[in-house]
Order: structure tokens, then sequence, then C-alpha cells
């Protein structure tokens, strides 16, 4: 095995493997003393689901997270001083070492943001939060990352208080693309993981600027978020035993949201259009919360009032059963996904035309979707 794959296999052997044996294992207890905890998903309103089934599945994908940065953390610090220890270390990953420590504090403010609001989501599944409450907690904790943390798009607009807005706008949109997409068995987290893998890659392949080399701490976190998923998505495969709830999807939103912001694509030289990466394989949450949030302002009903006119649930009407619905969305995800990858990798005509076929197909999916609203209209 050469240095590179040895290096890749330690990668992600630290990175998805602890994150998904604790969340696979944590939530046996979660499902059986959820009821106690009053974290239950009930039948009826614009649920499809016809069993009360727990909702506690975003506190094993918390645990997973955070005991895998925890222990991460102590790790990188042991490490640094430990000629004993980087023997068994791969020489490719040494040099990271510093640079990881030196960010350390601004990953454990970000994990601290995204525990404020996983548990927001915890007590708007327990008791019911306001819809402005949770706005205005959104938009706080987006402020507090990009004038706090400094993390912003890399949009090359050169104004700076518009590229702060819509680096907000970025977070809570995606914050809420995902809570919105949490509509069925496997879909929210599938989906989120195909997003994390994905982005993953694409730091590791994109250098950054400062150093030329991949953008592991970044690559890190999408790949921890993997594993957390992984390991949730064993317990919600259908018939789910457990949904991820508002906590699970507003931290996992969250932290891929942010993770996009703390990458950087200026280190792709004559690649500019590496930029879009982010917005491509975002294409299908985006698509779902903009098309469910027209329809339900078209129609003249509120937009924070759930219902059932999701891209999940549009593909069931056409005639897909739900597994095949869900399926169909992880295909189309997986395509954009791979199309951000190569976004970063070639020229500024090949990029042109990978954006052009994730257009086509998301075209196609409106026009197949259109034919089935007007049959259900004659």
């Amino acid at each position: 095995m050469d240095n590179v794959s040895q290096w890749l296999v330690w990668l992600l052997v630290v990175t998805v493997v602890p994150p998904m044996l604790c969340c696979l294992f944590v939530l046996y207890p979660i499902r059986r003393y959820a009821q106690r905890l009053g974290l239950l998903d009930r039948p009826g309103g614009h649920s499809t689901h016809t069993e009360v089934t727990p909702l506690g599945g975003g506190v094993g994908i918390w645990l997973g997270i955070m005991l895998t940065f925890l222990f991460g953390t102590i790790a990188v610090l042991v490490a640094r001083d430990s000629v004993w220890l980087q023997q068994y270390l791969p020489d490719s990953l040494l040099p990271y070492l510093d640079g990881v420590w030196s960010r350390v504090a601004q990953v454990w403010y970000l994990l601290g943001a995204g525990t404020v609001l996983f548990f927001l989501g915890l007590a708007d599944d327990r008791y019911g939060v306001n819809e402005w409450i949770r706005l205005a907690v959104e938009f706080a904790i987006a402020a507090f990352v990009v004038y706090g943390l400094g993390f912003g798009l890399t949009a090359h607009i050169g104004v700076s208080w518009l590229t702060n807005v819509l680096s907000m706008i970025w977070i809570v949109g995606v914050i809420n693309s995902f809570n919105m997409l949490d509509n069925m068995d496997g879909l929210s987290g599938g989906v989120a993981a195909i997003i994390a893998a994905a982005m993953a890659m694409v730091m590791l392949s994109t250098p950054d600027p400062g150093t030329a080399r991949p953008q592991l701490l970044v690559a890190a976190l999408l790949l921890v978020v993997l594993g957390a998923l992984l390991g949730f998505l064993w317990h919600n495969r259908p018939p789910a035993r457990i949904f991820m709830g508002d906590g699970g999807s507003y931290l996992i939103g969250f932290l891929i949201a942010v993770s996009m912001l703390m990458a950087t694509f200026a280190g792709s030289g004559d690649r500019p259009h590496a930029v879009f990466a982010p917005l491509c394989v975002m294409a299908v949450p985006l698509y779902d919360m903009t098309t469910v949030l027209w329809i339900r302002i078209r129609e003249g009903r509120s937009p924070f009032v759930g219902d059932r006119s999701h891209f999940s649930h549009r593909l069931v009407d056409l005639g897909l059963g739900r597994t095949q619905a869900v399926l169909t969305i992880y295909l189309v995800t997986a395509t954009c996904g791979l199309a951000a990858v190569l976004l970063t990798q070639v020229s500024l005509l090949q990029a042109v035309m990978v954006l052009g076929i994730v257009l086509c197909m998301l075209l196609l999916i409106v026009i197949l979707e259109s034919t089935g609203w007007r049959k259900s209209n004659d």
C-alpha cells in the first residue's frame, strides 16, 4: 500500500468509524427510553407515518460527533509532543498536526454553536418552539459564525457586507433545507451523508492556498458527520425505528453549511468556478426547500406549517413507492455530488458542461413533476 492509500485509510478509520459506532450503539437505549424523554413522533397532521416512533436520533448523532472530536483533540495534543506516538502515524500526516491544533479552538466554538442549535431542535421536538424564535436563534448563530469567527462564502464579490449577509442566509437556508427534507425514512440522513462524503472528497482534492496541502480539517469535520449519519441510518432505514428529529437536522445542516464556509477555493488557481461546488452538491435539498416554499405561498398557506408537498411526496404522487422515491433522491444527490467533485478539477469550459448536466437533470425533474401536476388537476 502506497503512502497516499495508507494515509486515506488511516483518515477514514479515525474519522468515520468512531462516530458511526458511537451513534449506532447509543441509539439503542435512546429508542428504549424515548417515551420517558417525551421524544415521540405521533401519527397525524402532515406526518405520513402510522406508528408512534422515537424522535431522539439527533442525540446519537450529537454524541457521536462530540465524543469523536473530544478524543481527537486529546490525540492531537498528545501527538504533537510525543515522538513515540508519531512513529505510528503516517509520515504524510505529521506536517498537519500543528496546523490542525491551531484551529482546534475554532472547531470547538463551532461545535458549541451547533450544540445550541441541537438543543433548540430538541426543545422543538419535545415542547414545540415558535417559528420566529427558531429563525431568530438560527440567524444569531449564523451571525456569530460569520462575524465572530470570520467564516464566509468564497464568492469573489468584493463587497464584504454583502458576502457576510449571503453567508448568514446560506447557513440558515441549509439548516432548514435538511429539516424540511426529513420527511421519509432514511431521506434526510442519507442525503446528508452523500453530501458530506462528496464535499470531503472536494476538500481532499482542493489545496489550501496557504499550505498547498489538502484541507484536512474541513474534510475531517465532514467525515465525522458522515460517520455519525451512517450509525444513525442503521436505525432509520425503512421501516424507521427512530427519527432524526429537529435536533439532529439542525445540527447536521449547520455543520455541513459551516464546513463549506470554512473551505477555501482560492487555491484552485485558474478554476474560480470551483466556488460553485457547494451550491452544486446542495442542489437537491435547496430544490426541495425552494419548491415547497413556493407551493405553500402560492396556495396562500403559511411557509412554516408542514405538509406533504415535498419533493419526496411528489415523487410518490407520480407513482413511485416510498423506498423508490428515497433511492431516486439519493441517485440525484450522488450525481450532483460527483459533479461538484469534478467541478474543482476541470477547466472553465468543462465546468460549464458539468453545471449544464446538473441543470438539465433538475429541469427534467421539473418537467416530470409538472406532468404529474397537470394530470392531478384534470
